[in-house]
């Protein structure tokens, strides 16, 4: 099952997220183009950064999410009740992958908000953050480490309760994976519709681009696809007539991608920290009024 990868495979790697690359391209910039926030130009500084950013983000996690996952759904199978193991697995398939997505759902909205609370995990998730200008591609901008945890805090509840193990093929799994990160795209896409109701239902680019405002109220919106869970918990923010005026976070990182990837695992600095503490969680004295639902 765990292959040693050789050349040929990487290759075929090399050339699948070539392929992934051209098609995201050829669908949100024009989209970008023509229904823009923040006019911005596509081909500007930094773009070389986030393409390299993209490659890391389809190589990496994979390789280092098979593992562990596999260990997690091996313990699971000697652990759980046989009969309910045989009860998940009598499941029609769509039901295992909307139990999936939800349960998926929930671990990855707490692990995300995990990484805004515990300063070790924001080093690696404020790389995401950086960024000035939030478009499509701002969704591979990220730290390796990073998307693995965020992935794992997702996957494994699913795993350990047998909706998406990789030991009954990774259908499941492999669908929740694909689907959150074309959603991904989609949702830091720079782009000005509002979709009215359905924003109740489905995480949008207007939801989420306040989860990277470097102004006014911060650390909401944690869900990648499903507003309930902010709304549940208390972070939800989405103004029905606003966007955010600027993005970013107040600590300066390094400015080349290795250095980046690196600046994580170095000695902590003074000069690190989290979001604006005032503005985020239960200590938040505004946390009432961020909380209550606004549709557009």
């Amino acid at each position: 099952m765990f292959a040693v990868p050789n050349f040929d495979h990487f290759i075929l790697s090399i050339a699948r997220e070539c392929a992934w690359l051209l098609l995201i391209l050829v669908v949100f910039w024009p989209l970008e183009r023509f229904f823009a926030v923040h006019r911005q130009k596509l081909f500007r500084k930094g773009l070389a950064q986030d393409i390299g950013y993209f490659f890391i983000s389809g190589l990496i996690p994979p390789l280092l999410l098979a593992f562990p996952l596999f260990m997690v759904a091996v313990a699971a199978y000697w652990t759980m009740p046989w009969r309910y193991q045989a009860a998940i697995a009598a499941w029609p398939l769509w039901q295992r992958i909307v139990a999936g997505f939800v349960i998926g759902e929930v671990g990855f909205y707490w692990g995300h908000r995990l990484m805004h609370r515990i300063p070790f995990l924001w080093r690696f998730h404020s790389i995401h953050h950086a960024p000035e200008h939030v478009y499509f591609l701002t969704s591979a901008h990220a730290h390796p480490l990073d998307n693995v945890f965020i992935r794992l805090c997702g996957l494994v509840p699913a795993c350990i309760l047998g909706v998406a193990s990789p030991l009954a093929g990774g259908t499941t799994a492999a669908l929740i994976v694909i689907v959150a990160t074309t959603w991904g795209f989609f949702i830091h896409s720079n782009v000005r519709w509002r979709f009215g109701p359905l924003e109740w239902l489905i995480a949008t680019p207007a939801f989420h681009h306040w989860h990277h405002t470097k102004s006014g109220l911060r650390d909401r919106n944690f869900a990648s696809m499903l507003p309930i869970m902010d709304m549940i918990f208390g972070t939800y923010h989405n103004p029905r007539h606003e966007r955010p005026p600027a993005y970013g976070i107040d600590t300066e990182l390094p400015d080349s991608l290795v250095r980046q990837l690196l600046y994580p695992l170095l000695p902590e600095q003074t000069s690190d920290k989290l979001p604006q503490s005032r503005n985020s969680g239960t200590n938040n004295p505004e946390r009432g009024r961020a909380g209550r639902v606004q549709i557009g």
